[in-house]
């Protein structure tokens, strides 16, 4: 499985980005029995779980993004979301999406950067 992020950028504080993730070359029912999570490694610091998504449906997100970030996927697609609003400078770091017990090699990320 090759994990394929995308949608990162420059933004504003204030701002919102949608970040998108392929889990290519995985069988459609593999994907659909597993829960999905992103994660984030900002400058100097650990990757740490920022959202998750199980696969009944049910979502967790750290405290800081409560309300803010939305956790989603689309089966058919084999395809992870996550759409991000109201951005501080404090959300910047590479995203990164995988499984919730990180099954696949990571991937090359997405570069979020908020700052004015």
């Amino acid at each position: 499985v090759q994990l394929q992020a995308s949608g990162g950028g420059l933004v504003q504080p204030g701002g919102s980005l949608r970040l998108s993730c392929k889990f290519a070359r995985t069988i459609t029912s593999v994907f659909n029995s597993e829960s999905k999570a992103w994660y984030r490694q900002a400058p100097g610091k650990q990757r740490e779980l920022v959202a998750l998504l199980s696969t009944g449906g049910s979502t967790h997100y750290i405290d800081s993004v409560k309300g803010r970030f939305t956790i989603s996927r689309d089966n058919a697609k084999k395809t992870v979301f996550l759409q991000m609003n109201s951005l501080k400078p404090e959300d910047t770091g590479v995203y990164y999406c995988n499984t919730d017990n990180q099954r696949y090699p990571w991937g090359q990320g997405t570069q979020v950067t908020v700052s004015s």
